[in-house]
């Protein structure tokens, strides 16, 4: 192996053999071992209970294919020799920079069909993840925290989980024995997903925890007409969205003032919203409604994250 890669391969058994004590000690199997540590190796390794997907991002000095192709053939070697792994046990996405997580045409769409899909733990749940198949897993590791909060404060709450993907804050809600869970999600796919999950960890279908397949956007229009209230909502929306189910693209930055007075009428008095994004630039409008504000983002990212800049996470509740 070149000795670049014997380096690479080194850091990934060091930052393992760390992370795994801490990962034993707080009842986790998944967690990120390397985030482009080293500029020159634009890479994301996460580590899924005896798995590893590795995110290859664009390098600048792979000026042709050949390059490119030696370069990833290299990172997986030093994958395989640094986590100790067959080739079965690496799956290899290629990431390009995205506006929108949750796009039309963005990580949220099938890439294969290997099916390579397995239950794993975190903090006493169980969750499927597939790591062949789409850009993301299924499992967005950086909002551990947040959910551990979730669980935490849904004691005789009712919830709502906006833009829920797959549903683990649901099913953090209702291991935390929240009265009721209202999951809204535009994917049939991921809806399902979400049921399955649930399933995982025995919680049985029932009124009082319902799934609906809806534009989030679309839907919160209608419900703040409605008489369902929630104590605790949790919002998580794509920095941008132009998915051809939707009447018109979405902008976090332009739009979030009408999504949180969204959320604000459909809280109770005293009630949480945990708002995050992950965009970068990402600053409060003047004109949102009356919210106590708390910024959480430097506790809401775990200590597997060396990358502190993940996502901004903030507590607002409704006065």
């Amino acid at each position: 192996m070149d000795p670049a890669y014997e380096q690479l391969a080194n850091r990934f058994r060091r930052v393992h053999k760390h992370l795994r004590k801490w990962a034993k000690r707080t009842d986790v199997s998944c967690y990120r071992i390397y985030e482009k540590d080293i500029p020159d190796q634009p890479l994301i390794v996460d580590w899924y209970d005896g798995d590893a997907v590795v995110w290859a991002f664009a390098r600048t000095r792979n000026d042709n294919p050949e390059a490119e192709q030696a370069w990833l053939a290299q990172v997986l070697e030093a994958v395989a020799a640094g986590l100790d792994l067959g080739p079965e046990r690496i799956h290899l996405k290629r990431r390009a920079p995205q506006k929108d997580r949750q796009s039309g045409d963005g990580q949220y769409e099938r890439l294969e069909q290997r099916r390579a899909v397995k239950a794993v733990r975190e903090q006493g749940l169980l969750f499927e993840v597939n790591l062949s198949d789409y850009l993301d897993t299924g499992l967005f590791l950086d909002h551990r925290p947040t959910r551990a909060l979730v669980r935490e404060q849904a004691a005789g709450r009712d919830v709502l989980n906006l833009f829920a993907y797959t549903g683990s804050f649901t099913c953090y809600a209702r291991a935390g024995d929240a009265r009721s869970t209202t999951t809204v999600d535009l994917s049939n796919t991921y809806l399902d997903w979400a049921s399955r999950n649930a399933a995982l960890n025995g919680q049985q279908p029932a009124p009082e925890h319902r799934f609906i397949k809806a534009d989030c956007l679309a839907w919160l229009a209608d419900a703040a007409t409605a008489s369902a209230r929630y104590d605790l909502i949790i919002c998580d929306p794509p920095t941008f969205s132009n998915s051809t189910s939707m009447p018109r693209p979405f902008a976090v930055e332009k739009d979030h003032p009408w999504l949180l007075s969204q959320c604000h009428a459909l809280l109770r008095t005293g009630g949480v919203c945990y708002f995050s994004t992950n965009f970068r630039g990402f600053e409060f409008a003047a004109d949102l409604p009356a919210f106590t504000i708390e910024d959480l983002t430097t506790r809401s990212i775990p200590e597997d994250f060396r990358n502190k800049r993940i996502h901004r996470c903030w507590r607002m509740v409704r006065t």
